[in-house]
Formats: structure tokens, C-alpha cells, sequence
């Protein structure tokens, strides 16, 4: 599902205008963003949480020439589903 799906579904849904559609999703995404990017993390009951994670730097491979390289320290979105979730993807 893309973007514009998600606010047509939540037009025909919610009962709401476009634009009021489109305000609201891009509220949301936004709220996510900003809360991920402090470092917080977001919990959606029927979804699941979204979170900041700290990868420490590593050594790696090139995987063309086979050279070991240094893999830098970073940061990483993690997604956790929430419990029903899981059971509606399993059946």
C-alpha cells in the first residue's frame, strides 16, 4: 500500500475530506520521525514499537576484492510487531 492508498482508505474509513486525510498522515509520519530521531522510542498498540538502535563499529569484508574493511559505528531503526500482529501474519 503507497501513501495516496492509505489516505483514500482513511477518507472512505474515517468519513473525513482528502485534506484532512493528507494533514493527518503527514502528522503522523512526522511524529515518528521526530520521536525516533530524539532517540525515544514509539509504541502503536495493534502495530507495534519503533526504535533508535546503536550499532558499534565492525570489521567487514569487501565482498569484490575481499579486503577487510572498518565498518563505521552508526545508528539503526528497529521495528518491533506487536503481539497481535505477529498472530494475524501467522493465520
Amino acid at each position: 500500500m503507497t501513501k495516496s492508498q492509505l489516505i483514500n482508505k482513511i477518507t472512505r474509513d474515517a468519513g473525513v475530506r482528502r485534506a484532512q486525510a493528507v494533514r493527518a498522515v503527514k502528522s503522523l509520519v512526522q511524529a515518528i520521525r521526530e520521536t525516533i530521531n530524539k532517540g525515544e522510542k514509539i509504541s502503536l498498540t495493534g502495530l507495534g514499537t519503533f526504535k533508535m538502535k546503536a550499532r558499534k563499529a565492525r570489521p567487514g569484508r569487501n565482498p569484490k576484492t575481499g579486503d577487510t574493511i572498518a565498518i563505521p559505528a552508526g545508528r539503526k531503526i528497529s521495528f518491533k510487531p506487536s503481539l497481535s500482529l505477529k498472530k494475524l501474519v501467522k493465520g
